[in-house]
C-alpha cells in the first residue's frame, strides 16, 4: 500500500504528469476565451459606432416635425436632426397647432436611446397619448439637408 503525505496536495494524484495536462488544458480555454472575446469585441466595435445616436440633454432640443404619425424629426442644438420612430404613432402629431408633444424626465436628463424619450401628445385641454420611441438617429449632414422643408425642425 502506498502512503500519501498530507502536506503536499498533489500526493493523491497518480503523478505530476497529471497536474501537468490538467494546469495546460485550463490554460488553452483560458487562451481560447480571451480569444474568442477580442474577435467578439472587435466585430461588436463597427456595428456600435454605426447608430450615429450620441447623448444629448433634453434642453438641447428645440424643435420638432411629424412626418406621418409614426416618425418625428428633433432639432438639437440648432445644427443636428435626430429621427424618432415611434412604435405605435399618433395622428394628433400631423394636425399643427392643436397638439403638443410633451416630454418627461425622470431620473436623467440626458438622451443616449429610444428608452431614455418619454414622450407623449397633447391636446390644449390636458389629454394626452403616451408615445413608445422604437429607435433614435442622429442623420448625417447630407442627410439632413435631403429633407424637405415642410420636415426640418
Amino acid at each position: 500500500m502506498k502512503a500519501f503525505d498530507i502536506a503536499d496536495p498533489r500526493a493523491h494524484l497518480e503523478g505530476e504528469g497529471q497536474v501537468v495536462r490538467i494546469a495546460m488544458s485550463i490554460a488553452a480555454k483560458l487562451a481560447c476565451g480571451a480569444l474568442a472575446l477580442s474577435a467578439l469585441a472587435a466585430t461588436a466595435a463597427p456595428a456600435a459606432a454605426d447608430t450615429r445616436a450620441p447623448c444629448f440633454f433634453i434642453n438641447q432640443w428645440q424643435g420638432w416635425k411629424a412626418d406621418g404619425p409614426n416618425i418625428l424629426y428633433l432639432r438639437v442644438n440648432m445644427r443636428d436632426i435626430y429621427r424618432v420612430d415611434l412604435s405605435a404613432g399618433s395622428e394628433q402629431l400631423t394636425w399643427p397647432g392643436s397638439y403638443h408633444l410633451i416630454s418627461r424626465v425622470q431620473g436623467s436628463d440626458s438622451v443616449c436611446g429610444p428608452l431614455d424619450l418619454q414622450l407623449a401628445v397633447s391636446d390644449s385641454h390636458g389629454f394626452y397619448q403616451p408615445l413608445i420611441a422604437r429607435s433614435l438617429v442622429k442623420l448625417t449632414p447630407e442627410e439632413a439637408a435631403a429633407l424637405p422643408a415642410r420636415l426640418r425642425p
